[in-house]
């Protein structure tokens, strides 16, 4: 699944892993492939599958008006 950069960065930043972000955005390319990228993913401490269930989902799913990205996933997540 492709998941931009933008979205890991401000997920790694907003739990405070400030060192992660800056090293995830070096390593990683602006559209970022779960599958092809994984190993990177991993050293950086973030599970690929995860990053689907939280980052991936978008509008799907959720339902409610829900927008994608962070929102819409937690939104999903929750049942809002």
């Amino acid at each position: 699944m492709q998941i931009d950069k933008a979205q890991i960065l401000q997920l790694l930043q907003s739990q405070g892993q400030d060192d992660k972000a800056q090293q995830a955005d070096q390593e990683l390319p602006g559209q970022v492939d779960t599958d092809q990228h994984a190993g990177i993913l991993q050293k950086l401490g973030l599970d690929p599958m995860d990053l689907v269930k939280m980052l991936g989902g978008g509008g799907g799913g959720g339902g409610g008006g829900q927008g994608g990205g962070i929102g819409g996933a937690i939104g999903g997540i929750l049942g809002r």
